[in-house]
C-alpha cells in the first residue's frame, strides 16, 4: 500500500448525497478477476448524464473527489475502493461515509476525510477553479483562500496510512518479533516441532 501524508491537486465536485457503491462501480464490472481497468466503469451511470463532472477534463486525473453525505452506502463491495484507485482517487472528503466503504478504503489506502456540509459547500465551490490540499499528518484540509478545515481521523488508521502498512504489511513489520517467538517455541515445546519424514 503506498503511503499518504498530502493529497494535493484538483478535486471532482461530485457532492451528490448517498452514493451507494452500485453507482461507483456497477455490479456487471465485478466480473474481473484483476483490480486493473475498473476506473473505466466508475461511476459509469453518472458518466451518461449530460454534463457530469466525471468527463470533463478539467477533472482528469484529479486525486480528490468531495462528494455528499452517506457515501459509499449499499452493498460490500471492495470493488468501489478498487475502482477509485484505479481512477486516480486517493482521498474522498464527503459529511459521511458508510462504515463497510470507510473500512474497504482504508485497507486499499484511500484517505476518507469526514467534514460538516458547511465546508462540503465551500469547498465544492473551491474545487471548480482551484486545487485542494489535504495534510494527514495535521489532518487538514485547505486551500488557496486561506481556508483550513481540520478533520479527525483514528489514530491507528493515521498511522497505517502514514506508513503506507496494509494488514500484510503490519504482519510483516513483526517479523523480528515472530522469528523469536518461533525460536523460543521450539526450544521451549520441542513436541510440538514437526519433522519432516521420508515416505
Amino acid at each position: 500500500m503506498k503511503a499518504i501524508n498530502h493529497v494535493a491537486g484538483r478535486a471532482i465536485p461530485f457532492g451528490r448525497k448517498n452514493v451507494d457503491t452500485d453507482v461507483v462501480i456497477p455490479a456487471h464490472w465485478l466480473k474481473t478477476i484483476t483490480r486493473e481497468g475498473l476506473g473505466r466503469g466508475a461511476f459509469e451511470a453518472v458518466r451518461k448524464e449530460p454534463g457530469n463532472v466525471f468527463e470533463d477534463p478539467e477533472y482528469a486525473g484529479a486525486p480528490i473527489l468531495i462528494a455528499g453525505d452517506n457515501f459509499g452506502c449499499g452493498s460490500s463491495r471492495e470493488h468501489a475502493a478498487w475502482a477509485l484507485l484505479d481512477m486516480g482517487v486517493t482521498c474522498v472528503i464527503a459529511p459521511s461515509f458508510s462504515d463497510i466503504f470507510s473500512g474497504n478504503a482504508f485497507k486499499n489506502g484511500i484517505l476518507t476525510v469526514a467534514l460538516p456540509q458547511a465546508a462540503i459547500d465551500r469547498l465544492m465551490v473551491v474545487a471548480k477553479t482551484d486545487p485542494i490540499d489535504i495534510d494527514l499528518e495535521t489532518q487538514s484540509v485547505t486551500t488557496p483562500f486561506q481556508d483550513r478545515f481540520t478533520f479527525a481521523i483514528d489514530a491507528f488508521r493515521k498511522h497505517c496510512l502514514l506508513e503506507g502498512l496494509d494488514e500484510v504489511g503490519l504482519t510483516l513489520a513483526q517479523d523480528t518479533a515472530i522469528a523469536a517467538h518461533e525460536h523460543r517455541a521450539r526450544a521451549d515445546l520441542p513436541f510440538l516441532a514437526t519433522t519432516s519424514r521420508a515416505a
